[in-house]
């Protein structure tokens, strides 16, 4: 008897150690005005770019997770409403070499959600070339703006992320720590667009509002507690 109660317990034990923790938020902080993106469940208030629901490589994992598989057809994920100005703040963990992207203020009228929306870079900075140049780097602001430092974890593991979108004011956190700050429209901004392959696409970050984007550039990534305040 004594034995069949040590088992039940560490059966107990066991089986909440590999149970989901699905997002939530605390009175407080619904109070302070944040809402969730991703319920951890279901693909709610997310679909395709260009399309009408998620694309089917994106599964939602048992963790809680928005997992890109690279099983099925693929394509950008985003959110279903647009946002202007705003706070978010996600987790993502990337698989070894891999690469995607966070993108905002993006509209449908191109062919790549790339065209039109600002990016803040997702990458194993080990095992990935675009990790050898900062502009291209894990939390770049893709291209234009290098991070301060390099904080990223390695592949496999999660990172933070806190986005902050302010009139034209753009400030990027990675696990903690700033690590890009610019202002679109500005000389330094438009200067460093001209330079860049993104000098050829007039709607490149012309938008004050729009979707959120996930991208699938072909590499596993996960991405979870995706939360989201209005400014």
């Amino acid at each position: 008897m004594k034995r069949l109660m040590i088992l039940l317990v560490l059966g107990t034990i066991l089986f909440g150690c590999g149970a989901a923790t699905l997002p939530s938020l605390s009175v407080d902080e619904r109070n302070a005005g944040w809402e969730l993106l991703f319920d951890g469940q279901t693909f709610n208030g997310w679909r395709g770019y260009k399309m009408e629901q998620a694309p089917p490589a994106w599964k939602v994992t048992k963790k809680g997770e928005l997992y890109f598989s690279k099983k099925g057809q693929g394509g950008d994920l985003m959110t279903a409403d647009q946002y202007g100005d705003f706070e978010l703040q996600l987790e993502w963990k990337i698989s070894k070499g891999g690469n995607s992207g966070i993108f905002f203020w993006v509209s449908e009228d191109r062919n790549y959600s790339w065209e039109t929306g600002p990016e803040m870079q997702v990458l194993d900075n080990a095992k990935h070339k675009d990790g050898l140049d900062p502009s291209t780097s894990a939390g770049a602001n893709y291209a234009l703006h290098a991070p301060t430092q390099d904080v990223t974890r390695p592949a496999g593991e999660y990172n933070a992320v806190r986005l902050v979108v302010k009139g034209t004011h753009i400030a990027q956190w990675l696990n903690g720590v700033k690590i890009v700050e610019y202002e679109i429209g500005s000389p330094d901004w438009e200067a460093r667009v001209a330079k860049s392959k993104f000098g050829t696409m007039p709607g490149y970050g012309r938008n004050r509002k729009g979707h959120i984007v996930l991208q699938d550039h072909g590499d596993k990534v996960w991405y979870r507690n995706i939360r989201i305040r209005l400014l």
